[in-house]
């Protein structure tokens, strides 16, 4: 047996490898081992979760922030961006809408905008749990204090997703201005973690001075961190970036990458990103057969939709639109997956499916 299989079988079996074994998985992947791996994940997410898809009403609630980013397409510098921020009442109106199709997780995404302050999210928690409390409520609004999440979670949220972007501490600070540091998100992640939060952490496939060490210290950082969920998805370059030049990631190595991720946490909530079906028109069905289970459509106004450009291309219409909800569930069942719109928490119950 080469040592490639070996050390997918060593994965497989034990959810941990060294930052040099994830490293020689990723020089060395081929064909054959990216259906083994494949293999496992599907077997480990079916074990976990069946054949269940489940969906997230995303709403985008405001492309204004205060960051800048290198590669981010609402970054603070980028004058040609057309800044907008919903109403409470039109994020009320997103989760009606939502509802009414059968969402019962709603993710609310936006730039890190000081108008979003503690006692405005806070107030708006409680009446979307009020109307809807059968419903989860998933915040990914940036870094904030420990105080602040902690009056996020008392308010009503239940999971957070902040992506870590890269577990270098150089290759963090060479896609961040200064004032932004892996330390400080690793504080974040882990204040959110402590606090009580379900937390998803996750990274840019191919992003710009990435190495195949880096990303194997990314497997490394999930196995250790252990989050409940973790989004994964291809780089792709904004026009108004100093990265506007640089290549797509690779959607391949992106779903490869979702297998190991499956392996290293077989009950993780592992999404289809986005991204994935910008790069490519099947890349979020190709991402739910490497062991994903979650899909985000849009649920955000058709008015805005366009206008949150992290990156260039970013789909605004079609499947990824809750109103088209019927369609990803023809595209997921075509591909032998069910889509369920419960609040499909992350099931800690080894080998028992639950979808509540």
């Amino acid at each position: 047996m080469n040592k490639l299989i070996e050390l997918i079988n060593k994965l497989n079996n034990t959810q941990t490898l060294s930052i040099d074994e994830y490293e020689y998985l990723i020089k060395n992947r081929n064909e054959e081992a990216a259906n083994l791996l494949k293999e496992y994940a599907i077997i480990k997410r079916k074990e976990h979760y069946s054949n269940s898809v489940f969906v997230r009403g995303l709403i985008e609630v405001s492309n204004i922030c205060k960051n800048d980013c290198y590669y981010c397409g609402i970054r603070k510098s980028n004058l040609n961006c057309d800044r907008y921020r919903l109403t409470k009442d039109e994020i009320l109106e997103c989760c009606k809408d939502g509802y009414a199709l059968g969402f019962r997780t709603f993710v609310l995404q936006g730039g890190e905008d000081g108008a979003f302050t503690d006692e405005w999210l806070c107030d708006l928690l409680k009446c979307i749990k009020g109307s809807y409390p059968d419903c989860a409520i998933t915040l990914s609004l940036g870094e904030r204090s420990r105080e602040s999440y902690q009056k996020l979670y008392d308010s009503g949220a239940d999971r957070y997703l902040l992506r870590h972007e890269t577990a270098d501490e150089i290759h963090y600070s060479k896609l961040h201005p200064s004032d932004l540091t892996l330390t400080n998100r690793i504080r974040c992640l882990n204040d959110l973690k402590d606090i009580g939060f379900q937390v998803g952490c996750g990274f840019m496939v191919g992003s710009p001075f990435q190495t195949t060490k880096n990303i194997a210290q990314d497997l490394k950082f999930i196995e250790t961190f252990q989050p409940d969920m973790c989004g994964v998805g291809p780089f792709i370059p904004h026009k108004d970036t100093v990265f506007a030049n640089e290549k797509s990631g690779d959607v391949d190595l992106c779903c490869y990458l979702l297998s190991i991720i499956r392996l290293i946490k077989p009950n993780i909530l592992l999404p289809a990103t986005t991204a994935l079906g910008t790069v490519r028109n099947d890349g979020r069905e190709k991402g739910i057969l490497s062991g994903a289970n979650v899909v985000m459509p849009n649920l955000s106004p058709l008015s805005v939709r366009k206008k949150y450009a992290l990156y260039d291309g970013k789909i605004s219409t079609g499947e990824e639109s809750a109103q088209s909800l019927q369609k990803l569930k023809n595209s997921m069942q075509a591909i032998g997956y069910q889509v369920v719109v419960s609040r499909g928490d992350i099931n800690k119950n080894n080998n028992t499916f639950s979808k509540e």
